[in-house]
């Protein structure tokens, strides 16, 4: 990994700890705010709602900056919403805290995935951008359970003075090893609306919206469905989910491979074993070992679809790559507002923890179904140019 690429990392893992640690924060924040757990999961519905609003108006007002300036800018937003999520006195300030420390996630992740893929050859782009976001999967090997450790130890607030800590050395490694001449390339504002309404794009959104939504669906109760379902204490939850950030990492480093090999097709085939991992869920999950074992299988197939899915959208918008690529991961966070949404009213209604890994499972059986759809596309789009 180049020093640039690390950089990115590094910030990438600030950003990966603040998004993902709350999930293991839950019990504790929702005693304390005095909000049942679906109330308190709705904490990552707010952040997740804000990437996807905030990612269209910061990739507009940073579109013009040297491509340095913009992510050492958006680290400073990252730092004070952290900031302020560690100071929040009430449920209600710490949502609008966490609407601060969202508004930089989108358009940081957008720029740099362009800035990762320019920093290697054209064969080696979905691995440069899998490395960049191996600081978010990091962040759920390291960053989670030792977040998650330290907030059972000294209160939920000292995570977030810790993650502050984080986002001040991500800005210091952007500074002193991102080059100075990056620059973007001149906005044309319609143009580039343009480019994003083409059918494939719109596909590739949403199948990347559907690969998130299936995700959060369960990851956001995944604590709680620990405790109750498999019986596990504190201390095996913690072990658990560094398994689970260790089977993201695997994954990210397989997708980027597999997506410089042959990009839709394994990302079809990876929708189909995840379809039936999730459906096996359902079943090994009131058994301790077999749950973390699932939960490991899960996390390698989930993020092996991040990077292919980021590449699809840019290779797809080419006319307007910066706007796409920040845009899908305001799209990722729409789906990560909306299954969290839907994996609390599997709660509200009453039917258990153990049937939320179904709701999973159908929103990626949804998106295999549109990742089919869009290779047809593809086939046919190659059949009337050989004409």
């Amino acid at each position: 990994m180049s020093l640039p690429l690390l950089a990115l990392a590094v910030a990438s893992f600030g950003i990966g700890t603040t998004e993902f640690v709350i999930m293991g924060l839950l019990p504790d924040l929702a005693r304390d705010l005095g909000v049942d757990i679906p109330a308190a999961g709705l904490l990552v519905t707010g952040y997740a709602l804000s990437v996807a609003v905030g990612a269209p108006i910061l990739a507009v007002l940073t579109g013009r900056l040297p491509r340095k300036t913009a992510l050492i800018g958006l680290m400073g937003i990252f730092i004070l919403g952290n900031l302020l999520c560690a100071l929040a006195p009430s449920y209600w300030t710490l949502m609008a805290a966490r609407v601060v420390t969202a508004f930089c996630h989108g358009a940081f992740f957008g720029t740099g995935a362009i800035v990762a893929a320019d920093l290697v050859p054209r064969h080696r782009r979905a691995s440069a951008v899998a490395l960049m976001f191996s600081g978010l999967t990091l962040a759920n090997v390291l960053g989670v359970p030792l977040g998650t450790a330290l907030g059972h130890a000294l209160g939920w607030r000292s995570t977030f003075w810790a993650v502050s800590a984080i986002g001040i050395a991500a800005a210091t490694a952007l500074a002193i090893w991102l080059p100075s001449g990056l620059r973007a390339q001149p906005a044309r504002l319609l143009a580039e609306l343009r480019a994003l309404a083409g059918p494939q794009v719109v596909l590739a959104m949403l199948i990347s919206a559907l690969s998130s939504a299936s995700l959060f669906s369960v990851f956001t109760y995944i604590t709680p469905m620990l405790e109750r379902e498999a019986g596990l204490g504190a201390q095996a939850i913690t072990v658990a989910l560094l398994l689970f950030g260790l089977g993201l990492t695997v994954g990210n480093i397989l997708g980027g491979r597999l997506a410089d090999w042959r990009l839709m097709p394994s990302v079809a085939g990876i929708f189909a074993v995840l379809v039936a991992v999730l459906a096996v869920f359902t079943v090994t999950v009131a058994q301790p070992v077999a749950a973390v074992a699932t939960m490991v299988v899960w996390g390698i197939l989930a993020f092996a679809l991040i990077s292919p899915l980021q590449t699809r959208v840019v290779d797809q918008a080419s006319g307007a790559p910066n706007l796409a690529s920040t845009l899908n991961q305001g799209v990722f966070n729409i789906g990560n507002a909306l299954g969290a949404w839907l994996g609390g009213e599997v709660i509200h209604l009453g039917l258990g923890y153990d049937r939320i890994p179904w709701l999973g499972a159908a929103l990626a059986l949804v998106a295999l179904a549109l990742t089919v759809l869009s290779m047809r596309r593809d086939g046919r789009a190659v059949s009337v140019a050989g004409e």
